[in-house]
Formats: structure tokens, sequence, C-alpha cells
């Protein structure tokens, strides 16, 4: 760990050794609910390769929507690919013959068990939703299939309710149980004890599937995981249905850095993977995006551009190269005397204290906002350190 946050780390520290905290990422299933998203089929292949070549441990997929997602998943299956594909169905036994034909080893179903789901929504008794759970895992487990159960709107539901359900689908051998924020509804202290009263009651995997309603799914997915899950979902982006659900690049960086889960994820696709949901999809993160943003690594103020170029982490917690990013300085009307300096040694003029201050002065006259931006390169700073070393010599 390196010095700068070492003290940090003190804060974050739980007292306990680090788990392993997985990622399920559902770009193909979750992502495809996006308003204007679909994918082609190549393009589905294309990102389950890209997704395991980065080392997620599952990916999810529903054959059940439409035949060529029924072909997809087929083809993504027999790829033999390290990650898990998960074939996502209905709680229905037609869904899962669906999955078996698949060839699929991992299936996923759902169903809602808050009182306005099951009564608004699929309009059935508790007595009817709890059946149809259990015989459903029963049926899976049956033919040989390892599943994930989803008990939908779970942070909604009656806690009695919810823990007899999966207490019953526990008994009855599933594999996995998610614990859903559906409608992202959940303050992470909430999320924390809702995954805990489960965790408390039964040995069952649990995975968290958090919604970014109110902007905390990755604040809820991790404080999920301190409550007893040990995988989160993610998609590419955070897109998904509505605003979408906890992005692939935050939680992979929050689970290696500030969790120190011992994962293996090549940190360095994180960009590719972001540039290709932006081709398929011609959604743009938003510019101050965390990690894959245009203006994750930029640097515009004074005292920050002075102190970057002495030591970036100073205000980077992460080197933007391990993310696939770059780091990139903005020059204009924020920029003090040191920004002044450094742009002058990149146009090769020479410069002293009072020229570089004369050129600060200039460009806040100019009242023309930001002017240039120039990526920071590993060479361009060396030579910028240089000519600041210059400058000082020349004061003495």
């Amino acid at each position: 760990m390196d010095d700068a946050n070492i003290y940090a780390y003190k804060y974050n520290e739980m007292g306990v050794k680090p788990k392993k905290i997985r990622i399920l990422d559902s770009t193909l299933r979750e992502g495809e609910q996006h308003p204007g998203v679909t994918f082609s089929n190549k393009q589905r292949i294309q990102i389950a390769w890209m997704l395991d070549y980065f080392g997620v441990d599952q990916i999810e997929i529903s054959p059940v929507v439409s035949p060529d997602h029924k072909e997809a998943t087929k083809t993504i299956i027999k790829q033999g690919l390290k990650a898990d594909i998960v074939a996502h169905v209905r709680a229905l036994k037609e869904d899962v013959d669906v999955a078996l034909d698949c060839d699929a080893t991992w299936m996923a179903t759902y169903l809602g068990i808050s009182e306005i789901h099951m009564k608004d929504k699929l309009r059935i008794t508790r007595e009817e939703a709890l059946r149809r759970s259990v015989e459903t895992v029963e049926y899976a487990k049956s033919h040989g299939l390892k599943m994930r159960f989803t008990v939908e709107d779970g942070s909604r539901a009656d806690p009695e309710f919810l823990l007899q359900v999966c207490k019953e689908i526990s008994d009855a051998g599933v594999d996995r149980i998610s614990l859903p924020d559906t409608v992202g509804i959940m303050r992470p202290n909430g999320m924390y004890h809702f995954v805990k009263s489960i965790r408390d009651e039964i040995d069952t995997a649990l995975d968290v599937h958090c919604h970014n309603d109110i902007g905390l799914a990755l604040a809820n997915a991790l404080a999920g995981c301190d409550g007893g899950a040990d995988q989160i979902h993610t998609t590419i982006d955070g897109i998904g249905e509505r605003t979408g659900i906890p992005a692939l690049a935050e939680t992979a960086v929050a689970l290696t850095y500030l969790y120190k889960s011992p994962n293996n994820f090549r940190l360095d696709m994180l960009m590719d993977l972001s540039r290709l949901i932006e081709q398929y999809t011609h959604i743009i993160p938003y510019d101050s995006k965390p990690i894959v943003g245009p203006t994750a690594y930029k640097h515009k103020a004074g005292t920050h551009l002075a102190a970057i170029l002495r030591n970036p982490a100073a205000y980077e917690p992460i080197e933007p190269k391990i993310v696939g990013n770059r780091r990139r300085i903005v020059f204009g009307e924020l920029a003090g005397k040191n920004g002044a300096a450094y742009l002058m040694s990149l146009l090769g003029l020479d410069q002293n204290e009072e020229h570089a201050k004369s050129v600060a002065s200039g460009l806040k006259n100019l009242r023309m906002g930001d002017l240039l931006e120039i990526p920071l390169d590993d060479k361009l700073e060396q030579k910028i350190i240089k000519s600041e070393e210059s400058m000082e010599r020349k004061k003495k």
C-alpha cells in the first residue's frame, strides 16, 4: 500500500481478514433493459468475451427474451469461458426448460415477494408465491442445475415473510439467493441490516442487486457485502432499468483498493469496456463519471496542477494508467503562477517567476475560461518538473 493512502485505510479497515467479493455482470440482461439499448448477437458474444477476460465471476443473460437471446445464450455457453454463464428466467418450469435447452450449468430466477408485487403485479397470495418459489428451485435442482433465486423487491417485503421464503428455498437446495433493492430506496445502513438479517439465519451464499434511483446503488451494494453478501451485480457503465445498477468500473476499483478483495480483475480494461458500450449503445458517460469519465483525471486549479506534477497521489487515489484512463491538465483563467510556468515550458519559452505571474494574470484577464487541455504522459511530466526546478534555481 502506498504511503499516501495508509491512514485512510486505517479508517476503512473492518478488523477482519479481507474476503473475496465476487462480481456478476448483467450488461447482457439488466443492461439491455436500459431504454433504447439492444445488442446484436455478435455484440453480445464480444461483450461476454471481454467481461470474462476482465475477470468477472459470472455473466448473466436471459434466453427467454427472444429467439436471438436464446441463440446468444447457447453460443456464449459453448465458448467455454471461465466465468459462469447464468441463464436468467422467470420462476416457471417452462422457463427452466429453456435454460436446460441452452445447456446451461447455472440459471437464475426471480419472483416478487413484496405486497405490492404479489397483489398488484402478480395477483397471487403469499402462499402461492412461496409455493412457486420452492417448486421452481426443486424443479431446477432435480435437473442438475446450479441456481440463484432473486427475492424481487425484497427490501420492501415483510421481513418475516422474506425470511420464510429464504429459508424454504435454501432448504430446497438453492445455491445462491439475491437480495435486491429493486427500487433503490435503501440507505447503506438499512441495506446492511437487510442483508445481515438473512445472513444471520441461513448459510446460503448471498448476492446483492441494488438499483440507483437515488444514487446509492454502489454504496448500498458494498454495505450489503459488509452485512454478509459476497457477490455484487453490475453492468458496464451502470446501464440498466431506469437509472441502472452499480457500474462495473467503480465496483471493481472499490473492491480492489478499498476492500482489498483478492480478485484478479484486469483494471486496465475498464476504459475499453466503457468505450465498447458507448459504441454499441451511443450512451456517452457523463464527464465526471468516476474512473472512466473524461474529467476523472483532469486537473485544472492552480494549486492542483502544482501538486499533481510533484506527486500525482496528492489529488489522485489511483493512477489513471491502472484503469486505462489518462491524466490531463487544463490551462485557463484558474491557472496560477505554477500553471503558467508549466504552459510556458511546454511552448519552449524562457520563463522566470515574473514572466509566469504576467502570463497567469493575462489568462485571468482574458475571461475565456478553459483555453487549453493537454494529455500529461510521463515524458511530459519530467520535462515540466525539470523546467520547474530550473525556475527555482533562477530564483535563488
